[in-house]
């Protein structure tokens, strides 16, 4: 058979719903609150095909440019022949996600706003850079014996056995 290019080619499991979770998006899908700026994920909903974005959009991240009634604008990079364009894409409520990845950093920025504000009323300074995870300190184990002796173990010479 030819092959096909589509623009739903190769989405098999793209655009397929996991076990039990067939069916139309919530109501509160809907009622999504999205403004200019958010940051979002955009996820295909299989079960509306009306906005629905473009394969290659599918798990992309992006920053709301435009809201209407039933559909967002979305800014996306898309990496073409070596370089990044900025594609300004429409999108229906459905196939959107509210983005989590300025979780980290806002709750890094609090954490730093309330340490700044504790050392200025202390008058020390406060290290505020991310540092890599340090190795665990070493400890010694206790013998399961209970008697704390340690025991030397010695290989055994080698001997033919036929």
């Amino acid at each position: 058979m030819p092959h096909s290019f589509g623009t739903r080619a190769r989405t098999r499991h793209m655009f397929a719903k996991k076990f039990r979770q067939h069916g139309m998006p919530h109501l509160s899908q809907y009622f999504l609150p999205v403004k200019v700026g958010d940051y979002v994920d955009i996820f295909a909903n299989p079960s509306i095909h009306k906005g629905m974005p473009h394969k290659h959009y599918h798990g992309r991240t992006g920053i709301v440019f435009n809201v209407t009634k039933s559909a967002i604008g979305v800014r996306v990079n898309k990496y073409v022949n070596g370089r990044i364009l900025e594609k300004r894409i429409h999108v229906r409520i459905e196939h959107i996600r509210p983005s989590k990845c300025q979780k980290e950093i806002i709750s890094r920025v609090k954490s730093n706003e309330a340490a700044k504000k504790a050392a200025r009323e202390g008058g020390e300074q406060v290290d505020l850079k991310r540092h890599p995870v340090k190795p665990k300190e070493g400890y010694f184990l206790a013998a399961p014996g209970g008697d704390g002796t340690v025991t030397t173990i010695q290989p055994l010479p080698f001997s033919d056995l036929v």
